[in-house]
């Protein structure tokens, strides 16, 4: 019997040689210290499993409130609390897809669902589930390269879950999730790192700048675009508007010289019209004379220039060589109306015809 207690000692000292001193003190400290006397009336605690074992045996899990045990018999074998724990992961290294090291560490949450696998499913289930997760961590990151591993840090952790969770089932423990803590890269990879960042800003403020200039020309050619349509609507309008003017100024200075043109053919028709007639035309004369080589030094002047008398002659015969057919019109005009008595009228001479 001695022996056979000293070879589990010796094989429990070699199995746990490869773990950190700090972890076995702190699970004797958990699992040992916390372990109740069996004294028979005993209340268990709200979230808190008691695994009872009998002569040797697991017996049952005693339930929150009071319970009764045997003395000698019963043995408060395992305590194991039901709330979330949290356990850090100390840092690591780990080599990413593109053979970059990292060193990183996380923070874990648990949970213990099932108190008998928890119990009898592992030695250690925190010490467990802490190498289960740096060991799954490492093969995780092995399949992401740097950049996916800044970039896809939720996709990382989610899956830190899922292969832990198949791990620990047959444990009784469940994990809730898992948060990367920090991420170190090697000082070299951090400066390429760096670098890169900077060329990239550098390239987004490029394109930026070079889409804001092309913008601006855009802006500056659409603009100029449409001062030029404005500027030609504004002219075309200017021009239709100048031409409707000029036009209108025609047929007023058309419809005055008709009127004029009555008013003197009525005139002339009058008794004394022709020497009117004659004072215009010296008159107009006169004032032609006096514009001569104003405009031009080249003139021509007729033989006889200062014989007012002569020009207003000649300028009363092409009158009346104009005149004549319309008195003759006229003439036609009276005799067709008046077969038997009509009046010529020709300048001032009025001449009758005999019944």
């Amino acid at each position: 019997m001695l022996r056979s207690l000293m070879r589990g000692q010796a094989l429990l000292q070699h199995s746990r040689r490869g773990i950190p001193q700090v972890w076995i003190v702190a699970a004797q400290h958990r699992w040992a210290s916390s372990l109740p006397m069996n004294t028979v009336v005993l209340f268990v605690p709200q979230q808190e499993a008691w695994v009872v074992e009998r002569m040797g045996r697991f017996h049952n899990i005693l339930d929150p409130g009071l319970n009764f045990l045997i003395p000698i018999v019963d043995r408060i074998r395992y305590v194991q609390s039901l709330k979330e724990i949290v356990i850090d992961i100390p840092e690591q290294s780990a080599v990413s897809l593109d053979n970059v090291t990292l060193n990183i560490d996380g923070v874990l949450y648990l949970r213990i669902m099932d108190p008998y696998k928890a119990s009898y499913g592992v030695e250690d289930p925190e010490y467990a589930v802490t190498q289960l997760a740096q060991t799954t961590m490492r093969s995780e990151l092995g399949k992401l390269s740097l950049d996916s591993v800044f970039r896809e840090r939720e996709v990382l952790n989610m899956n830190m879950v899922t292969q832990i969770n198949q791990a620990a089932d047959t444990w009784g423990i469940r994990c809730l999730r898992y948060e990367i803590k920090d991420i170190h890269v090697p000082p070299k990879v951090k400066e390429a790192m760096q670098m890169q960042v900077e060329a990239e800003r550098k390239k987004r403020a490029t394109v930026l700048e070079s889409e804001g200039a092309r913008e601006a020309e855009i802006n500056i050619a659409e603009g100029k675009k449409q001062s030029r349509i404005l500027a030609s609507e504004a002219t075309k309008a200017e021009t239709i508007n100048q031409a409707a003017g000029e036009a209108n100024a025609i047929i007023v200075q058309a419809k005055a010289k008709a009127q004029s043109i009555n008013m003197l053919s009525e005139v002339l028709s009058q008794q004394c019209g022709s020497q009117a007639a004659s004072l215009s035309v010296a008159e107009q004369y006169v004032s032609a004379f006096s514009n001569l080589a104003k405009q031009s030094n080249t003139i021509l002047l007729p033989a006889n220039t200062g014989d007012v008398t002569s020009m207003v002659s000649q300028a009363m015969g092409i009158y009346s060589a104009l005149t004549k057919p319309e008195a003759m019109k006229e003439k036609l005009t009276m005799d067709a109306a008046y077969p038997n008595k009509s009046q010529l009228v020709s300048g001032n001479q009025i001449f009758h015809s005999e019944t």
